[in-house]
């Protein structure tokens, strides 16, 4: 691992508010257009030219842009973790569908996610991609675990299918099994809207040896990834 995509934010904590605040607008955004792209019927003359639009939005986006990946931001704020481009819980990736609005903490702290996968989420016709479901499940476990007190990277994630899981609304639900030195275990599902769990998941989380000695890890509840 790079330690160097783990880089202390030079924002202050209101230019970072600001940040987020434009940024998560484009985010949503683009979200809307990849859902509409994705199941438009207009008429081909149409698509040619809302593609033309895009290609003229995009150059204009990049006229200047980040090289590469975005890494992870530490900071500005106390033990903050800012994964703009996290593929489930960026700010700043239309993918995404964590965030801290459909996020809540029950009174065992189990921290459960609200979200609403729409056809850019499909495998089969009508139902989540299985890889999807472990996409989330990967995270949610992972943010468990370390709010637990065990940061970690996934050494390993076993998932059982036990049933289709709809496109929809659906509950993810994840909390931590155990903590022993650098390794931690934790569990999570999926539940569709009648409460039926589709997906189950366990995984395994290991801090690396070199995070040991960085200074942001030093509060163990940071979410490592």
């Amino acid at each position: 691992m790079d330690t160097a995509f783990y880089t202390p934010s030079t924002l202050t904590a209101e230019e970072a508010d600001r940040l987020d605040q434009v940024h998560g607008a484009l985010t949503a955004a683009t979200r809307a257009l990849s859902d509409a792209q994705l199941r438009t019927q207009v008429d081909l003359d149409e698509v040619e030219a809302v593609t033309a639009e895009i290609g003229r939005l995009t150059e204009r986006l990049l006229v200047r842009a980040h090289e590469g990946s975005l890494g992870t931001e530490l900071g500005p704020r106390d033990n903050e973790v800012r994964n703009l481009g996290n593929s489930v819980i960026g700010l700043r990736n239309p993918f995404a569908c964590f965030s801290p609005t459909n996020r809540t903490i029950e009174d065992d702290g189990r921290i459960v996610y609200d979200v609403e996968l729409g056809a850019m989420y499909e495998g089969p016709p009508g139902l989540v991609h299985g890889g999807v479901s472990a996409l989330l499940l990967d995270q949610l476990l992972g943010e468990a675990t370390a709010r637990a007190g065990g940061p970690g990277m996934t050494g390993r994630l076993t998932v059982h299918y036990r049933r289709p899981t709809p496109l929809g609304k659906l509950r993810l639900r994840g909390w931590s099994e155990s903590i022993q030195g650098r390794k931690s275990i934790a569990k999570g599902e999926v539940l569709d809207p009648d409460g039926n769990v589709t997906v189950e998941a366990e995984g395994l989380f290991i801090l690396p040896k070199w995070a040991l000695e960085h200074p942001s890890w030093e509060a163990r509840g940071s979410n490592f990834e």
